[in-house]
């Protein structure tokens, strides 16, 4: 098995450990007490994820079905898209008894996947607006090898690109332009908060950093007081946590998982990058052996790297 096989496998797999870990403390609203009750269960280091016990939630599900998407063997976007509704479609009839966040289960209502020009067309939804751009972006930075510290500079060169396509082909731009400007705002409030404006500079953090003093800086990204609920936050909370643990030399978990706020997203998304990042080594074997749908991960992974390029 190729070595980047292995990280697509590891980011499916990861994206789920940080996925359950989240969603079992999602309604606690302190991350010292969320560490209390880790500490109590023997810390991360002692865990055994297991279907029963620490299912996944609708974000594990519906990113395999992304995944399961990407390797079908599609010749354009528009398939592709075509087939996303489908699939999404489909995940929401299949979630086994687990409940749908109620932004996703709203997402996929909107979908039309017996409509073959408006399938994915949906009105505008500003809670996830640019999440998505910012996550898939920085997964691709990580599978390029690309200095973590970079990312952040890099996410706003691209930002005003994708603003100058969305203009061409997005009909009311205008209901955009308000969050599109804050996004932008939030993150480069965050990047020189780090001191990472430049791209090169070492990530600066606070001494202590905490649980007390996470709970405090991400209620201050978020524009809602839940850490994680948004497109900006979740993926700058994954990003804090994997710069954090490059600082420290530590797993990510803790500062994307164990805080106050959605932290079943920001856990999601900080186990895919740190799986494309270092593959399955640093971590424990328990959190991952027995996962809930691990095979399907695997599998789902393993067919990244036999993808041919897409016809634009």
């Amino acid at each position: 098995m190729s070595d980047l096989m292995e990280k697509f496998q590891a980011a499916l797999v990861l994206g789920g450990v940080g996925d359950a870990l989240g969603s079992r403390w999602e309604v606690c609203v302190s991350g010292p007490q969320i560490q209390r009750e880790l500490g109590a269960l023997g810390g991360l280091e002692a865990l055994k994820l297991d279907p029963d016990q620490w299912p996944l939630s609708d974000g594990a599900l519906m990113l395999m079905t992304t995944a399961e998407a990407l390797v079908t063997d599609y010749w354009c976007l528009e398939d592709l898209y075509r087939e996303l509704v489908r699939l999404y479609v489909g995940a929401m009839v299949s979630l086994q008894g687990r409940a749908p966040e109620p932004s996703t289960a709203q997402a996929c209502a909107n979908l039309k996947p017996n409509n073959f020009l408006l399938a994915w067309h949906t009105p505008f939804n500003e809670k996830g607006f640019l999440g998505s751009l910012c996550t898939a972006l920085f997964a691709s930075y990580a599978i390029q090898g690309k200095p973590l510290q970079s990312w952040g500079r890099d996410l706003l060169t691209v930002i005003p690109k994708a603003e100058e396509y969305c203009r061409k082909t997005i009909r009311h731009m205008a209901e955009y332009q308000e969050k599109w400007f804050y996004f932008e705002a939030k993150w480069q409030f965050y990047l020189e908060e780090r001191g990472i404006a430049d791209g090169e500079s070492r990530a600066s953090f606070p001494e202590p950093y905490d649980a007390d003093e996470t709970d405090k800086m991400y209620k201050r990204w978020s524009s809602e007081g839940c850490p994680g609920s948004q497109g900006h936050d979740a993926p700058m909370i994954a990003y804090d946590a994997l710069l954090a643990a490059a600082h420290t030399g530590r797993i990510c978990g803790r500062r994307a998982v164990l805080h106050g706020g959605e932290s079943s997203a920001t856990g999601l998304i900080a186990g895919v990058l740190f799986g494309l990042l270092y593959g399955l080594g640093p971590v424990p074997v328990g959190l991952y052996q027995d996962l809930d749908r691990r095979d399907n991960c695997r599998t789902s992974g393993s067919g990244f790297t036999e993808r041919r390029p897409v016809e634009k």
